[in-house]
């Protein structure tokens, strides 16, 4: 599968999806575990892809997203942002809201 197939499938397939360097239990990065740290918070299981394993994921989705650097957070097909705006969405709620919200759909879908 291409590359950029398999995003979209990825991106697709899982309402909530974090694409970061390392995994939720060892962030390799200090943005990647702050976003890690807001998203866990919101009690709902999400996906995850180690971009630093997945160099083709790594090199293509910045292309992908226009948006070049990881974390990116994706919530149903829609690019979320990164470590800052993921922040910045928890300090203010909207980050639980909107992750709950897709949480319930997927389960609803199921």
């Amino acid at each position: 599968m291409e590359t950029l197939e398999k995003i979209k499938q990825q991106i697709s397939e899982n309402a909530i999806i974090l694409y970061m360097k390392g995994s939720p239990k060892m962030p390799m990065c200090g943005f990647s575990a702050q976003a890690v740290q807001a998203l866990m918070a919101c009690g709902e299981p999400f996906a995850f892809v180690d971009v630093l394993s997945n160099p083709d994921i790594r090199a293509e989705l910045p292309k992908f997203a226009n948006w070049p650097t990881f974390p990116q957070l994706w919530v149903d097909g829609e690019l979320v942002g990164g470590c800052d705006i993921v922040l910045d969405m928890a300090k203010s709620g909207e980050l639980q809201t909107l992750i709950k919200e897709a949480a319930a759909k997927a389960k609803a879908a199921e």
